[in-house]
This record gives structure tokens, C-alpha cells and sequence, in this order.
């Protein structure tokens, strides 16, 4: 048990360090085949979504996660693993440059194959976010309406893409809801060896 725990926190780990540093060959194999990758903007195969993110990082978005601590259930060669996570990204709101923060954790969907732990799903849950200007004399002129219609746990993260041209999806878990409870019970589901049902 401890050995299949270190496994899983070393994926957890690796993924945040890949991702941000732009190391996509390493970043794709977090996931077995077949994985899948969920987003506030993105929903579909691991592949497509280390491909977007290496064109988005070619043109110079660069989006930062910082990791807490790991908790993980077991169930033969199954597990599902929560972990705190801080993404952060700067980026320009109305010709105001700003930075966005957003706290929550990662829900992952873990399985070993042949012995190794890899990603089958990760699904971020959104528990808060917030704007600053990086010029605090500056404020972007922002659209109330739109930005109260987002859901609450990372309104200002979708508002900020949706202001640089990224497809947003609102359908997100956030720290309580019916949305998150769905996957709470989906990952009770993965452990106890059923089918992935999630999305």
C-alpha cells in the first residue's frame, strides 16, 4: 500500500513540473492509454490536451500549478487520489495585464497496469478564485453581468479565458454542489471496479 501511495504522489508530482516546463513527451505519460484529460477548458483524450497545451506554451501562455498535500484511497489496482492545487496564470483582461488564481484540488482517477500507476482520468475541482491587477493602479473595466453568471469556485479563471478566445465549459465541480457529488460517487464507483463514470 505504501509503495502503490509514493507511486501515485510521484505522477501527482511529475504532472504539475511537466506541465508548466513544457516537457510534453514526459507530461503524456501520466496518463495509460486511453486517459483523459478534464479542464475548465477542455474535455476529451490525454493526448489533445498535452497537444493544445504545447501549442498554447509555443505562443507564450504560461499557466503555473502549485501542489499541497495528497490523499489517496486504494482498492486493489485502483485508486483515486485528491491533491491541492494552486493554478495561476497572467494574462490581459481589457488591456490590463492581471493575474488569476484559483484554488481547489485535483480529483484523479489512478489505475496500475503491468505494475505501474498512471492517470485514467483527472478532474479539477474549483473550490475559489480571485483577480488582481499586477499594476494596482489599473482595474480592468470587467463585465459584471457575464462574470456573476460563471460558477462561483473559478468565475474570474473563466472569465479571463473567455476574454483571451478559449471555449469555456461551466458544467464544472466546485466545493459543494450536485455537480461534485457526481464525482464523488463516480469515484466510488472506480473503486469499487466499475466503469469510469464521469463525463
Amino acid at each position: 500500500m505504501t509503495d502503490a501511495r509514493a507511486a501515485i504522489t510521484e505522477v501527482v508530482d511529475n504532472w504539475v513540473i511537466w506541465r508548466d516546463a513544457g516537457l510534453w513527451d514526459e507530461l503524456l505519460c501520466a496518463w495509460h492509454e486511453g486517459g483523459r484529460m478534464h479542464t475548465s477548458w477542455f474535455r476529451g483524450p490525454a493526448p489533445e490536451f498535452v497537444e493544445r497545451c504545447r501549442t498554447a506554451f509555443d505562443t507564450g501562455v504560461t499557466v503555473h500549478h502549485t501542489l499541497g498535500g495528497t490523499w489517496t484511497k486504494l482498492h486493489g489496482t485502483r485508486a483515486i487520489a485528491q491533491s491541492k492545487v494552486t493554478i495561476s496564470q497572467r494574462v490581459m483582461i481589457h488591456n490590463v495585464l492581471c493575474d488569476v488564481v484559483g484554488i481547489g484540488r485535483f480529483y484523479d482517477f489512478f489505475e496500475a497496469r503491468d505494475g505501474n500507476w498512471r492517470l485514467v482520468s483527472r478532474q479539477p475541482i474549483y473550490e475559489k478564485d480571485r483577480l488582481d491587477s499586477v499594476d494596482g493602479r489599473q482595474y480592468p473595466d470587467m463585465d459584471h453581468e457575464l462574470l456573476a453568471a460563471y460558477p462561483a469556485g473559478c468565475r474570474h479563471m473563466l472569465y479571463a479565458q473567455k476574454c483571451n478566445g478559449v471555449p469555456v465549459l461551466t458544467d464544472l465541480p466546485e466545493l459543494r454542489g450536485p455537480i461534485v457529488e457526481k464525482l464523488y460517487s463516480a469515484g466510488h464507483t472506480w473503486l469499487e471496479n466499475g466503469p469510469l463514470a464521469f463525463h
